[in-house]
């Protein structure tokens, strides 16, 4: 009789090329050591990080780590908060996360890089296999629409309505841990989205960039653009960014059952959203009284 498959097992065979995404084995901590001293003055002198509630982080075990991230593709709360888990925990300890398959498509030698410190394709499979060695997994719903959304939002969860991560911890028993932070949507001020322009001169003909379709088309303030259009690459302003780690989230029904119960999983995502948007705005309420 067959066993049934463990994607834990085939996670090196899902890799056609290295550091493509599909490996849990590509993680190297000799380059993750190697760029701490980096995120480490960025941490204490550019970002001026004040940090709390890594108290609530299990010594050990799977769990989901679930934040927002903001600040464009810089997006410099989601590295702090790396940098903060590697001077806490060592760089031994699993933590992988999900990336968006476009930037392996639009900057291959960045995602490669990425890759060596944890960074793995945004799909169920290679997700399943990391939460099943035990691993800690990092995920940002919201993707593109979230840390370019407007200035107007910065201190608003925006998840765009994606529900695949609340599957992923119902059916691998897994725990959300929720992570927040303040500041640093303001190190771009993102003054709006032209996508649905974008979408229609595509439509009319227009090539998208690459080839590769953004999803999203801010227009920003920021450096080294002064005004961008576009989810360009950008150089974060220098504001004091604030993080928190909130207690885990646990829900009444776990496996297979409760992941393909869309009523079930709508509940618990709006719990999600809920628990994270009320730490949020206590985060934020603290933070403007610094």
């Amino acid at each position: 009789m067959n066993k049934p498959s463990d994607p834990a097992s085939k996670s090196s065979r899902l890799s056609r090329h290295p550091y493509d995404g599909w490996s849990l084995d590509d993680r190297d901590p000799a380059t993750i050591q190697a760029l701490l001293p980096i995120w480490e003055w960025l941490y204490r002198y550019y970002f001026r990080v004040d940090t709390e509630g890594w108290h609530h982080v299990p010594r050990s075990g799977k769990m989901l780590i679930v934040g927002s991230h903001n600040g464009g593709l810089a997006a410099p709360d989601m590295f702090m908060l790396m940098y903060d888990w590697f001077r806490r925990f060592g760089t031994e300890r699993l933590l992988y996360g999900l990336m968006h398959p476009k930037v392996w498509q639009a900057f291959p030698p960045i995602a490669a890089q990425a890759a060596r410190c944890g960074a793995v394709q945004a799909h169920p499979k290679i997700a399943i296999a990391a939460l099943r060695k035990n691993a800690a997994v990092a995920v940002y719903p919201g993707g593109a629409q979230d840390i370019f959304r407007p200035h107007s939002q910065r201190n608003q969860i925006h998840f765009a309505g994606r529900k695949g991560f609340i599957k992923l911890a119902l059916r691998e028993s897994a725990p959300i841990i929720p992570a927040i932070s303040t500041g640093a949507h303001d190190t771009l001020i993102v003054l709006g989205d032209c996508y649905q322009q974008a979408q229609q001169l595509n439509q009319w003909g227009m090539p998208w960039l690459l080839g590769i379709d953004p999803e999203v088309f801010p227009l920003y303030l920021g450096l080294p653009w002064g005004l961008g259009i576009g989810p360009l690459p950008n150089f974060p302003l220098p504001v004091q960014i604030h993080t928190r780690i909130c207690p885990p989230i646990y829900f009444e029904r776990y496996g297979r059952a409760a992941a393909n119960d869309r009523d079930y999983v709508d509940t618990c995502y709006q719990k999600v959203v809920e628990q994270m948007q009320e730490a949020l705005d206590r985060l934020e309420s603290l933070s403007s009284e610094l």
